[in-house]
């Protein structure tokens, strides 16, 4: 299954990082359900999906108001991230974006705009030995407001000195595509890892 792009001259292509370049997203929830396990706290597969886009420290604070938890958020994050780390030499990447990379690689700048965490994202780019295609990535903590607000991807925008309405965003989450609309950007979807599946 291809990605058929929008119409249009691009002059940026952003990407999102996971399930969408890295094709990381299983690996993050057995990462985020075993550290949420270990606070006795259950989470569902539907809504890890469900909240893709999503930082990092939400994703774990938001449990604790719904369940009335005490999870302490920053060494959560840090052990999830320990045990996604553990289990990176399985990750692969998504072959129908990496096509896309491949055929316009020095043609026009890429950014990778990302929820996840810079080590996090660094060390998945690492891994696939993708990390010098990106001339800048924006992570968890260069931003305010994080998606569906656009300012990430306007942020990644302004770093390559390219127009909003010239970028192209390449992403697998509502709020994703919410937050390049916001952007004036055009958009196109990649689809979660059971969907791809189902074309194989």
């Amino acid at each position: 299954m291809g990605l058929k792009l929008p119409a249009g001259v691009f002059k940026a292509y952003l990407f999102d990082c996971d399930g969408t370049v890295a094709d990381s997203m299983p690996l993050h929830y057995v990462a985020r359900s075993k550290a949420l396990s270990e606070w006795n706290c259950a989470f569902d597969e539907d809504l890890f999906y469900a909240w893709g886009g999503m930082p990092v420290a939400e994703i774990i604070a938001s449990p604790n108001v719904k369940h009335g938890l005490k999870m302490p958020v920053g060494e959560v994050a840090t052990r999830k991230e320990q045990l996604y780390f553990n289990i990176l030499p399985e990750l692969q990447a998504v072959p129908e974006v990496m096509e896309h990379i491949e055929s316009s690689f020095g043609r026009i700048p890429f950014a990778v705009v990302s929820g996840s965490t810079r080590g996090s994202v660094t060390a998945s780019l690492k891994s696939l030995k993708l990390l010098d295609r990106f001339e800048t990535l924006v992570c968890a903590g260069d931003y305010q407001r994080s998606k569906p607000d656009p300012e990430a991807f306007l942020l990644a925008a302004s770093r390559l000195d390219v127009a909003p309405d010239s970028c192209l965003v390449f992403e697998d989450t509502d709020m994703g595509i919410q937050a390049a609309n916001a952007a004036g950007m055009a958009w196109v979807r990649v689809p979660p890892p059971r969907e791809r599946s189902l074309d194989i």
